[in-house]
């Protein structure tokens, strides 16, 4: 831990007591207490979650509940100053941004971890290992008319082909639709969607034709039922993984997640303290919750970042 980082720590703890007049009050002794709302990405909200839970195990007077709506929906809550924390798969659109200003919510943009976008099949599908990015437009692209695998490739079987995905809300339709069919939120929209994606898991595995995408996480949770298939953006096939994601080899479908904290919240000594925690802790958090860590270089910049917001809101 940098210096820096302590002494931002230790500064969030002492509000805390400041705040809570010096008193145990639960938590360790420290007095930290408060409530913490946060909403957002599907896929991001697991993370913030076990991150909460632990939290509150160190700080039993604190209290933190996290929705999952989806990443625009998310946004929306958090730019009409509903939540304090903002959990999402992609970078805040500006549209989103303008909500925000127009309400006066300030925040501070900070990086949590990695992803990738598991492109997944059912596990009797024993006719692909690979599909590439040119495919997976084939199959995705608004007005497709692939039905079967064999649309797909001549030399796949004629096997109806059931998709299933997140909903327009999410994230991860949003970053998959731009990097695989070129433009954001373009899709084809006869498919099961759905913001859980426990359901698009369980359409997937049910279905012997079944293909969909979520974050790389869920399928590390339900990979004894579903198959992950490697992806081909021009340089050969590459499987989704912890290190294709940090080193950017899985291509186009690795990406940065991110959590947004109302700037004003970090007055508030339980939320600076909750993001204290996060960013000590942050590869543990990550590695135990099944996401791909920051690396080092990202972890000093989210640490930067933290605590510049922590300084313009406590001076």
């Amino acid at each position: 831990m940098t210096t820096l980082f302590r002494l931002a720590l230790i500064t969030a703890a002492a509000l805390a007591v400041t705040a809570c007049g010096g008193s145990g009050g639960g938590g360790g002794g420290d007095g930290l207490s408060g409530r913490i709302t946060a909403d957002g990405s599907s896929t991001v909200g697991p993370l913030v979650t076990f991150a909460a839970e632990q939290f509150q195990r160190e700080h039993s007077g604190v209290q933190i509940t996290v929705g999952v709506s989806g990443t625009g929906g998310g946004f929306e809550r958090f730019c009409r100053g509903e939540t304090d924390v903002s959990d999402a798969s992609r970078a805040i659109k500006d549209e989103e941004k303008e909500a925000c200003r127009k309400s006066g919510v300030g925040f501070a943009e900070l990086l949590v971890a990695n992803d990738g976008i598991a492109i997944v099949a059912n596990r009797e599908n024993d006719w692909v290992e690979c599909l590439t990015t040119a495919q997976l437009k084939k199959i995705w692209e608004p007005g497709s008319t692939v039905e079967t695998w064999k649309d797909v490739d001549p030399s796949f079987p004629d096997e109806r082909i059931k998709l299933f995905g997140p909903g327009t809300d999410s994230g991860t339709f949003d970053y998959f639709t731009a990097e695989i069919n070129g433009e954001e939120g373009a899709s084809r929209s006869d498919y099961a969607a759905s913001e859980d994606d426990n359901t698009i898991v369980t359409g997937v595995a049910g279905e012997k034709g079944g293909l969909g995408y979520f974050g790389f996480s869920y399928f590390e949770e339900n990979q004894d039922t579903l198959k992950a298939l490697e992806i081909d953006a021009g340089d050969g096939c590459v499987a989704p993984s912890v290190d294709s994601a940090q080193e950017g080899s899985y291509r186009p479908l690795s990406r940065p997640l991110f959590i947004y904290a109302k700037r004003s919240s970090f007055k508030r000594p339980v939320v600076a303290g909750f993001f204290g925690y996060i960013f000590n802790n942050e590869k543990a958090i990550a590695r135990k919750a099944r996401f791909i860590a920051l690396t080092d270089r990202q972890l000093r910049k989210a640490r930067y970042t933290y605590l510049q917001a922590l300084k313009s809101n406590n001076t």
